[in-house]
Formats: C-alpha cells, structure tokens, sequence
C-alpha cells in the first residue's frame, strides 16, 4: 500500500501554491502588505500539504499537531511579533516539511511506474527542500547572530533565505552569502549534499520504474500492445 493515497488535483495544488510562494516571496517585501500575502500563503502551503499526506489516521494526526500550533504561532507573530518570537513558528513549520518530504520520498520510493502524481511528487520534494531549509537558515541567524556573512550591504537572512537556500540545494554557490558559525555551515553541507543525492536518487528510480514497463500479449513483438506497469497506484 502507498504511503500517500490523494486524487491528482490535490497533489497539483499543493505543487502549484509551494512553487507560488517561493516565486512570490522576495517580491512581497516590497509591497504594502507583502508580510501579510506572505504569512497567508505560508498557511496555504502547510494547509494543502496537511490535506495531501493526510490520508492515514496516524500521519494526519502527526500532521495536525505541527501545523495547527505552527499556523497559530505565524498569525500570532504577524499581528503581535512582541508575543510570539519568529523561532516558534519557524520550528514547526521546518518540523512539518520534513515530514511532507519523507511522505513524498516513500511515495516515489514505492510507486510502482511512472505516473504524473509520480513526477508531481519529484518536483514538490525538491522544493519542501529548498524551501525547508530556507527557513532552518533564518531559524539559525535568528538564535545565532552572525552566524551569515553578506557582501551585499543591509541583505539579511530574513529576505535572502530561500535565494541562498536554493543556490545551496543546487550546489551552485556565488559566494555572495557565506555561512559562518558552525551550525550554518553544517545546515550548508547537508543541503547542498541533499541536492545532490536526491536527483541521483530520484532519475535512478525514474528509470528503473520506465524499464520496468512491458509489452502487453495483444501482439507478438509488442508494438500493438499498450505498456503497463507492475501495478496500480
């Protein structure tokens, strides 16, 4: 049995608000009410992605328990920062990806051929990456000052987290951003070897689950026949 049971339309939805919100949030800074568009779409991300791996009893109710108080906390630190400090919300929210990411690897891991869920899985857990990692980094220069150095003058953590966490993911490395304490650069090291890793892992399995499809009976060399997997989803 698949870890992760959704209709389509969920999983796309879910691609489709995690990819908005990376695209969109360096530009919301800039707007009157970026931090507010900001904290919104963040809620629909953790939202849409408690709806997609929340199949099973047990992985739900894991779920909820990061993402109902990790939401609360957001909202609480958008309206009253003085109340609730950013590490709370942050916390869970890192806590709550990893999850999402080890339910979409174990989906890939066990599918058993290529669908379009399949490849709509792939991309989401590259982005829960770049995007968990984005808030780890601003988790770590918040509870270790100085923990970045940046060339460019006034940049912070806070607006450049999730450009040096997909940078870092994709091991391309301007230098433009420079972890200094010994936790940021350890977060460094795993993301970039994560990066990595995970495209060696996920074309392997691609491949392998595409080898694996043969030739029905319906003709002799097979040309006739429509190509089926080992199973179902």
């Amino acid at each position: 049995m698949l870890p992760l049971r959704v209709d389509q339309a969920s999983h796309l939805i879910f691609l489709v608000i995690l990819a908005l919100f990376i695209i969109a949030t360096p530009f919301l800074e800039t707007l009157p009410r970026g931090q507010l568009i900001n904290t919104a779409l963040l809620t629909l991300v953790m939202l849409s992605g408690l709806v997609v791996i929340g199949a099973r009893r047990g992985t739900l109710l894991l779920a909820m328990v990061l993402v109902v108080p990790g939401v609360v906390a957001r909202w609480v630190n958008h309206y009253r920062p003085e109340s609730m400090p950013v590490v709370v919300h942050l916390t869970f929210a890192v806590l709550f990806l990893a999850l999402v990411g080890v339910k979409f690897l174990q989906f890939i891991l066990r599918a058993p051929r290529v669908t379009v869920q399949v490849l709509e899985a792939g991309i989401s857990t590259y982005l829960v990456f770049g995007l968990l990692w984005a808030l780890a980094y601003m988790m770590v220069d918040g509870l270790i000052p100085g923990a970045f150095a940046f060339s460019v003058a006034g940049d912070s953590m806070a607006q450049s987290a999730i450009y040096y966490s997909f940078v870092t993911l994709t091991t391309m490395g301007y230098g433009d951003i420079t972890p200094v304490s010994r936790v940021a650069r350890m977060l460094a090291m795993l993301e970039s070897t994560t990066g990595v890793l995970y495209m060696s892992i996920l074309i392997a399995r691609l491949v392998g689950l595409y080898s694996t499809v043969t030739p029905t009976e319906d003709g002799e060399d097979g040309t006739s026949g429509s190509r089926s997997g080992r199973g179902g989803c």
